[in-house]
């Protein structure tokens, strides 16, 4: 056997030579050859597959980093928890394993750590390697892998040769056999560790080789910068003690001696007990005698094995180690005891934002020891949102960070840089800019501008709402998590909820498309609790923030918003149908009966009376007359009056009047429809389900009155005014979705009418499958395509109603034998005694199958389809129909007065001002309850704690801008009521029995029986929490 542990055969062969070598003491930098490596790729570990790589004892730590960063694809670390102690299995009390288990995992999933052990199966490093395994297996994918390196020495490592874990073309999973029962002196690997660094100096079973390498490659790291979302930190390193032997004591005292923190855990036995059972004792008390005491009780079986002086020497590394325990600051955080003052503070928050504490930051940093400047949290504000941490966000604000001073060009600029590249918005962007490329023929893509950024927001709103380059852009950083210091904060919410719903349409995926349409909820949520809070204390003015004209927004309004991005529950609040109630009766008062209404319409004369009550008193007869008949709710009853008589005078002509020459009321008819073509037209086409009918309808009277024309096609252009008529019956639906019985009855029917269309592809299969068969079996070369088609889909579908045909068992009297008879269907193939040719059972059996499966099973499928529709849609339905009132009453909101045919002269009037006197049109008019006025008095009434002012204007249309002092006081208004509403929230929250569980067992964890972890060292750990580890 060699000195370096192997034997003579695996030695090269001029090792072997006696004449080289002979008389000369061994010495490993002359008798050990380093040679290429042939060991690098994946372990397979019964379908685990770390990676590994074998590597000289003497290799540049900056090489191996590269290889983690760049090969293995490690993102850089936020901190280095370095696990070291016993290399034996030990035992630990079940409550202080779970207790470590927990924290470790938490602080390393948590700051995005890497873990170092020497990898073995044993020991600590099992220990460390069980914790991960559970985390794994508990945890989701979203929540990310923790990085486990172990580093151990090659030649310690079982099973390591004969291609298990050497493969001779590297980069291919090597298969690796876990066998502790015959490892013997050496160590199998542990298989939770997610990568291997094998250390290999050309020894065999000679252990710890690889601490040196150990040792430079994590101060290597922890003198690495990582910068992220612009704040730059140095890689901190934390060492953590469990049990350990005489080695662990010195690799404690080098990492004090380095500067590293460590973290003792007691009770995990022998040197971590010892140090942890002394560390609270003034530094004279700590004696050899005391020392020695401890080994005899903790180190039993080997205390045999520490001589007096290393007794001596351990006294003095303990003391040594506990001076520094006791007068390091337990704040500091940075590795270097020089940084003190503001730096110190700054390099704190920014390893806590880094490793996404901000439960730490809350507890520790912002405390009273140190005073906060808002300019100072700007660049950790910027990194917080970066990095998506939303918390930390909300803590900067509390803590004085004013939107005003932190947004600049420059800064919004820099935010959308630096967005993540797999985020959507980050890919729209780029393809906005890539578009912009192509277009200027740039021959490279140009940076972002903020106009980019609007283009981007403007294709999410669908143009609903056209933002201003420099307003619009500060959209996505700065409303949506940041609407607590935002104005407009109403708008803001609906406008993030409708962007969050257009990204989760282009989401792959399900579960990042979730939780946009989850937060998109929340958004409306706080919207309904805002508007709530603003309805209860005045609700003109709350109406009055629906319908204001945002500018930031590209001149849109809070309802206009909350429709294009369907948020139902946010229409269906009950002041904005009291809104929108209100301009439904226009002037007139909203407890006027409608009965009063309609007969006003039939008795015109009773307008001028106290039979109808208006929301403006007093009032001249014209202007009584013009208010009653502008009221969208009297226009909708005489466009109904109209479309009836319309109905009845089309079914009257079809059935009675329908002549070659067409007589005086049908020329009534083509007027009628022209000015409902004309109104058609007015209108936005191919906008809803209805004008899309209207379309259609319209459509096809032409065709069929093209036809009624031509004298030839004189029936057929019946035919077809008659198919006229039914979709114009079809449209009385959407008349009736005023009605809050039948509204939702009809939003019903809509949703039915689907399931039957999907239905019907399942019907078809065995309709014609049976039709096929059928007319296979009975008839023979039937060349009628007309009598084809009547007996695969026409008689095959009217059996399922019961009408089974008589010929199904081959006898049928009325019946053509060649098939000569036109209105006779072809008879049943026969023989000679005219007895059917085909096996009568045969035809029988197929009918009764064919009953059986669509009788029973799919008809009752679609009963089933039907009540689960009626079922999930009846929840909804009153929320459903509240929302599509809007649109009804939005169209009758802007038609005008006059019913078809009379529509015509308003049409011949808007005629004249476009085209002959060419005035613009004006913009579409938004719902404004008519006749309403607003008052109140000018800004700088409202006090903290009195009524908040009203404003003073009167408004006769939503489009009316409002002055920038009432504007600016409705907005104070708005944003004084929403901080009312958070500060209720907070309070419900408090009270609620779930935070209360929380908030005891917070309170009380400090009093339950808890480990000693001992004491912490250096500085980088200080922002960990002690029970966490």
């Amino acid at each position: 056997m060699c000195e370096c542990g192997y034997p003579r055969e695996q030695h090269l062969e001029e090792a072997t030579k006696s004449s080289v070598f002979l008389g000369k003491e061994w010495d490993p930098k002359r008798h050990i050859q380093e040679m290429p490596t042939d060991a690098f790729g994946d372990i397979s570990f019964a379908g685990l597959g770390p990676k590994y790589v074998r590597v000289s004892a003497d290799t540049p730590p900056c090489i191996i980093y590269q290889l983690m960063t760049q090969h293995w694809g490690l993102d850089v670390p936020n901190l280095l928890i370095s696990v070291t102690g016993g290399a034996k299995n030990f035992n630990m009390m079940p409550r202080l394993k779970n207790v470590f288990r927990r924290g470790l995992v938490k602080v390393a999933q948590t700051t995005g750590a890497w873990i170092i052990t020497g990898g073995s199966h044993a020991g600590v490093m099992k220990q460390v390697g069980e914790a991960v395994r559970d985390f794994s297996m508990s945890s989701s994918c979203k929540e990310g892998e923790i990085v486990t390196i172990g580093i151990a020495t090659w030649g310690t490592v079982y099973n390591r040769e004969f291609n298990q874990i050497c493969d001779a073309f590297g980069g291919f999973p090597a298969e690796y056999v876990l066998d502790e029962e015959s490892q013997g002196n050496l160590s199998c690997l542990d298989s939770n560790h997610s990568h291997f660094i094998l250390v290999d100096d050309g020894t065999h079973g000679r252990y710890g080789v690889e601490i040196s390498l150990r040792t430079r490659l994590e101060k290597f790291i922890s003198e690495q910068t990582k910068v992220k979302g612009g704040v730059a930190i140095k890689i901190p390193i934390v060492c953590v003690v469990l049990e350990g032997g005489p080695g662990t004591l010195d690799t404690i005292y080098n990492a004090i001696t380095n500067g590293t923190p460590c973290v003792i855990v007691e009770g995990s036995g022998r040197v971590a007990d010892v140090i942890a059972q002394v560390a609270n004792r003034p530094v004279p008390e700590i004696t050899i005698s005391l020392i020695q005491k401890k080994l005899s009780i903790l180190f039993r079986d080997t205390y045999e094995l520490f001589t007096e002086g290393k007794i001596v020497e351990w006294t003095k590394k303990v003391r040594s180690s506990e001076f520094t325990l006791l007068y390091v600051p337990l704040a500091a955080a940075s590795r270097n005891r020089v940084h003190f003052g503001h730096e110190n503070w700054d390099h704190q928050l920014k390893l806590a934002v880094a490793w996404n504490r901000v439960d730490i930051a809350r507890s520790e940093i912002f405390t009273d020891d140190h005073e906060w400047k808002p300019a100072d949290l700007h660049p950790v504000m910027a990194a917080a949102l970066i990095a998506n941490k939303p918390d930390f966000v909300k803590l900067f604000l509390e803590q004085g960070v004013r939107l005003k001073e932190f947004v600049t060009w420059d800064t919004l600029i820099y935010l959308y840089e630096n967005m993540a590249p797999s985020s959507l918005f980050h890919g729209k962007l780029q393809k906005v800019l890539v578009e912009e490329k192509e277009r200027s023929a740039f021959s490279k893509v140009p940076g972002i501008q903020l106009h980019h950024v609007s283009q981007v927001l403007r294709e999410l709103l669908d143009n609903g709402a056209l933002l201003a380059s420099q307003d619009g852009s500060s959209l996505f950083w700065l409303i949506c998590p940041l609407l607590s210091q935002s104005q407009d904060c109403i708008a803001g919410a609906l406008a993030c909820s409708k962007i969050l719903k257009e990204l989760s349409k282009e989401e792959d995926d399900t579960d990042s498309m979730e939780e946009m349409l989850t937060l998109a909820e929340e958004y409306e949520h706080r919207a309904i609790g805002v508007f709530t809070e603003c309805y209860r204390k005045d609700e003109e003015r709350a109406q009055k923030l629906l319908i204001r004209v945002s500018e930031a927004w590209g001149k849109t309004t809070c309802l206009q918003l909350a429709l294009e991005a369907k948020n139902m529950n946010f229409v269906s609040h009950g002041g904005i149908q009291a809104f929108l109630t209100k301009v439904w009766w226009g002037k007139l008062c909203v407890d006027n009966g409608l009965w009063r209404v309609i007969l006003c319409m039939v008795f015109f004369p009773l307008i001028y009376t106290s039979f109808v009550t208006f929301r403006l008193q007093p009032m001249s007869c014209l202007t009584r007359t013009r208010a009653f008949f502008t009221a969208p709710v009297v226009i909708f009853h005489l466009n109904i009056l109209s479309y009836f008589s319309f109905l009845w005078l089309f079914a009257y002509i079809l059935m009675i009047d329908f002549q070659a020459t067409p007589s005086w009321r049908e020329y009534v008819i083509y007027f009628w429809l022209f000015s409902l073509v004309c109104e058609e037209t007015r209108q936005v086409l191919g906008g809803d389900f209805w004008n899309k009918l209207d379309v259609c309808a319209i459509l096809i009277f032409i065709a069929g009155l093209i036809c009624r024309w031509i004298p030839s096609t004189l029936y057929p252009g019946r035919i077809i005014l008659s198919l006229a008529f039914i979709i114009f019956c079809l449209r009385l639906m959407h008349i009736f979705t005023v009605s809050k019985t039948l509204g939702p009855k009809i939003i019903i029917v809509k949703r039915m009418m689907k399931d039957v269309f999907f239905f019907l592809f399942l019907l078809a299969v065995w309709v014609v499958s049976f039709g096929v068969a059928k007319q296979a079996i009975l008839i023979h070369n039937e060349e009628r395509v007309d009598w084809i088609f009547r007996g695969v889909v026409y008689h095959s579908y009217l059996t399922i109603f019961g009408q089974i045909p008589s010929y199904i068992d081959g006898t049928e009297p009325r019946c053509s034998p060649n098939g000569t008879d036109p209105y006779k269907p072809k008879c049943p193939e026969s023989n000679k005694d005219k007895r059917p040719v085909f096996p009568e059972w045969l035809t029988v059996i197929l009918l009764c199958l064919y009953l059986l499966f669509t009788n029973i099973l799919l008809l009752n499928l679609l009963i089933a389809m039907f009540n689960y529709t009626f079922q999930q849609v009846q929840e909804h339905t009153d929320q459903i129909w509240k929302f599509q009132r809007h649109d009804l009453i939005e169209e009758y909101h802007g038609r005008p007065a006059a019913p078809p045919p009379f529509i015509l002269f308003n049409h011949l009037q808007l005629f004249v001002k476009r085209v002959l006197l060419r005035q613009p049109a004006k913009r579409h008019k938004q719902l404004m309850p008519l006749g309403c006025e607003w008052h109140g008095v000018g800004p700088g009434s409202e006090g903290p704690g009195g009524s908040p002012p009203v404003l003073s204007s009167s408004v006769s249309s939503a489009e009316e801008k409002l002055e920038k002092n009432e504007e600016a006081a409705l907005l104070s208004w708005e944003t004084y009521l929403k901080e009312n509403y958070l500060q209720h929230q907070q309070c419900r929250e408090k009270q609620n029995m779930e935070q209360k569980i929380r908030d005891v067992a917070q309170r009380y964890r400090p009093l339950s029986p808890r480990v000693p972890l001992g004491k912490t060292c250096g500085c980088q750990c200080s922002l960990m929490s002690r029970r966490e580890l």
